[in-house]
């Protein structure tokens, strides 16, 4: 945190020099269209000073709403600046080291060593390597108790830190749950602290910080552990400081109508559209998916909130494509009526619109016929998650076999010759049948296609990514499968899916193995002990987890067996081990809203396979989120139309036109764990 007033340079001519030897320079450049860049002391001494980083590769983190809602909402104060920095390649991070040039932020080049916060959004945990070469290149300790007045506020964000206590050596604070609000509460500390003169240094504006309630702050909690390695407290060490941290709940959506101006890349990227945010939490009650957990209640934009953005962001951005997006967002109230009126508003024009995901039984063919309308139809991707109807009744994924042949078979019947199916591998109580009952649905998704389209033609992928049992779901207390098990039974699926002749050439086979899984899984559920095994692989090269390219098992489980030797936990006491019900959890004082009684007996339904309906339309059933956090659910339908209804004027197609639906078709996460959205359901169609 900067106490002087002096000006703070750009490094981008010691940065140019080195660019010519690095790959995809344009990336570091910056200049993108509707970024912002404010004079360092634009309001004064007490400006605050926000670096906001999505710990992972420009072409990856530059569409990342959520880091650019929060650039956006920060620079239209009057007292606050943002700017953005991303993790560099490793070819760069050799040169930068070699010439003293500190990491530096994509819009004026300052040092992000310079900033009042480096705010982090973790969307997985395996960008925690890049967070330490961050904070390295930026010449702030990796310690948070080295850190000094002159230091940023290292803050964590994002779905990982709703146990953000693996990095809790390394951060300052975390904020759970929606950031439009927080960022402002935090911005308002940090400016009256300064205003004040900085009395009593950090720790005063941590301490400050942890007085809102929203803010987690973990020097200020210390942890007892018990003979066995177990937790037995987490406990304020001062007095003033709350004994459980709640999460942030924007509601009314429609006061927040961000991003207004979206970022336009200037380097190829994971996602070439603009996005609107459709509504917010899901209240399916999947018991794998930790997103759908920790963001409800479910909260909808109301249907001219979304036409007014998605008119608003087109013309700021020149994009072709606007992509819809939620949790599952054929689950909206009115998106029929949204589908077609904004089909209807850019019809003629070079418009697309996108729908990423949906499911299985909020699909239906006039949705589908309206997506693609005047295009191609390329492809459909739905995720029944799990082979049997057993073990999806385990997930609480209420989908059976005919829902999914149904709607597979009136999508070939309609015309569609691709249909990608998505699943997970080592999901509690899954036996070796479960996994081959993959197999046997996709023969059956191809033999109906051949039968209702009268074609051959017809293709299917089976898609499999390992399950990994993540905080604040029923799974928080469930042992994850082995890898070695994992890989043992999409062995097993392959071979039947290669061994009948009928169908092996049409069905296409994907999977990454077991192995990152259990990385992520020691991350996701670790406690302070991680902190160390974290530190200890990026000392030893770690970089870049979340691309196989750069991801190494062996490098995690030496720096594991090395950094934990001497203690009573190892990495399958942090993963394969099943909890008990009343074993103090790392992240237990962090509150998500959701009861944890609630969910202990969720997690016993799953194991009497008992399924739960939708709590949107059905009585509540307590988990808590609503009366604690004093929100609700807030959906329609509102009766309105969309307005106007007006056809926007455009220059003539040139190619197809309407509203396109589709999966990434393009994205550089290789690595092992790249997947769908938990519960994600996708549609697939042609660019327009």
């Amino acid at each position: 945190m900067r106490t002087d007033t002096s000006a703070v340079e750009s490094v981008f001519d010691r940065l140019e020099s080195l660019l010519p030897f690095v790959s995809k320079p344009i990336q570091y450049v910056g200049g993108e269209l509707n970024s912002t860049i404010k004079e360092w002391d634009f309001a004064g001494p007490s400006t605050v000073r926000w670096a906001l980083m999505y710990p992972d590769a420009y072409e990856v983190g530059l569409p990342n709403q959520g880091t650019m809602i929060l650039y956006e909402v920060l620079n239209e104060r009057p007292d606050a600046l943002a700017e953005r920095t991303y993790a560099v390649w490793p070819d760069l991070e050799k040169l930068m080291r070699e010439h003293q040039v500190p990491q530096f932020t994509v819009d004026a080049h300052r040092p992000v060593g310079e900033f009042d916060v480096l705010g982090l959004s973790f969307s997985t945990e395996l960008g925690y390597t890049n967070m330490l070469t961050a904070l390295d290149l930026a010449g702030i300790p990796l310690s948070a108790a080295e850190r000094t007045i002159d230091h940023p506020i290292v803050l964590a964000g994002g779905h990982a830190a709703f146990n953000p206590e693996p990095i809790a050596d390394f951060i300052d604070a975390a904020v759970l749950g929606d950031g439009e609000q927080a960022v402002g509460i935090i911005t308002d500390v940090i400016r009256e602290w300064k205003q004040e003169g900085c009395p009593g240094g950090r720790e005063e504006v941590l301490f400050r910080l942890s007085g809102t309630g929203g803010v987690y702050v973990p020097s200020l909690y210390d942890v007892d552990y018990l003979p066995d390695g177990r937790i037995q407290r987490v406990v304020p060490n001062r007095d003033g400081v709350p004994r459980r941290v709640s999460k942030h709940t924007v509601m009314d959506l429609d006061e927040w109508p961000y991003p207004k101006k979206p970022l336009v890349p200037v380097a190829e990227s994971v996602h070439e559209r603009m996005s609107v945010e459709i509504f917010r939490g899901c209240t399916r009650g999947c018991r794998f998916c930790q997103a759908g957990m920790i963001t409800r209640p479910v909260r909808e934009r109301t249907i001219e909130g979304i036409g007014s953005m998605v008119d608003a962001g087109l013309k700021a951005t020149g994009f072709e494509e606007v992509g819809l997006l939620s949790l599952s967002s054929a689950d909206h109230s009115e998106i029929a009526e949204m589908t077609k009126q904004l089909a209807d508003r850019y019809e003629g024009t070079n418009t697309g619109l996108s729908l990423p995901s949906t499911r299985v039984d909020a699909f239906n063919i006039d949705l589908a016929q309206e997506l693609s309308r005047g295009g191609r139809r390329s492809g459909l991707t739905f995720a029944p998650e799990g082979g049997s109807e057993r073990i999806r009744k385990v997930i609480n994924k209420m989908v059976t076999e005919d829902d999914l042949v149904r709607t597979v078979a009136a999508a070939y019947g309609a015309g569609w010759r691709q249909v990608k199916l998505y699943f997970m591998c080592g999901l509690p109580t899954e036996t070796d049948e479960d996994v081959l009952q993959i197999a046997e649905l996709a023969k059956r998704v191809i033999q109906t296609g051949r039968e209702v389209s009268g074609s051959k033609d017809i293709r299917c992928t089976v898609s499999i990514g390992g399950f990994v049992p993540k905080p604040h779901t029923p799974f928080q207390w469930v042992g994850q499968t082995a890898p070695e098990v994992v890989d043992a039974r999409l062995a097993k699926l392959r071979d039947a899916i290669r061994s009948d002749k009928r169908y092996g050439k049409a069905i296409g086979f994907r999977y990454h193995d077991g192995k990152p899984g259990q990385v992520e899984g020691l991350l996701s559920r670790g406690d302070r002990r991680v902190g160390q095994v974290i530190r200890a692989v990026w000392e030893d090269g770690g970089r870049f987890d979340g691309w196989s390219e750069h991801f190494s098992y062996d490098r995690w489980m030496a720096c594991a067996d090395k950094v934990l030797a001497d203690n009573v936990v190892d990495v399958n006491w942090y993963t394969t081990r099943e909890r008990t019900e009343e074993e103090v959890l790392p992240w237990d004082h962090l509150d998500s809203g959701l009861d944890k009684e609630w969910l202990w007996e969720d997690w016993q339904d799953s194991l009497s396979e008992d399924e739960v309906e939708d709590c949107r339309w059905t009585p509540c059933f307590d988990c808590g989120v609503c009366p604690q956090m004093n929100t609700e659910i807030q959906i329609g339908p509102t009766g309105r139309s969309l307005l106007p209804l007006a056809v926007v004027p455009g220059q003539g197609p040139s190619g197809p036109s309407g509203i396109q639906t589709h999966t990434h078709t393009h994205t550089p996460i290789t690595g092992p764990t790249a997947q769908p959205a938990a519960g994600q359901v996708t549609a697939a169609g042609p660019v327009a």
